[in-house]
């Protein structure tokens, strides 16, 4: 069975490792999908808090009113 290579491919309810890393194109990716973010958000919450991955999605998932999957149906319709 093959692993995954990054952490951030792993299912959204696997464990989070201690710190992430997003100095590749392809891990920032795979995180930004991880938490449906954008990089914007990702690289800012990363400022924010640090590489921590549970500082990171604690800031993420309290900073966010609008589901971004809502933000993107909703700019695509207009």
């Amino acid at each position: 069975m093959k692993k995954p290579s990054l952490i951030a491919d792993a299912p959204p309810g696997a464990a989070l490792p201690e710190r992430i890393d997003i100095s590749t194109d392809r891990a920032l990716d795979n995180w930004c999908r991880r938490w449906d973010v954008t990089h914007d958000q990702l690289r800012e919450a990363v400022r924010a808090v640090g590489s921590r991955a549970s500082d990171i999605e604690w800031h993420l998932k309290a900073g966010r009113r609008t589901p971004l999957a809502s933000i993107r149906k909703a700019g695509a319709s207009a």
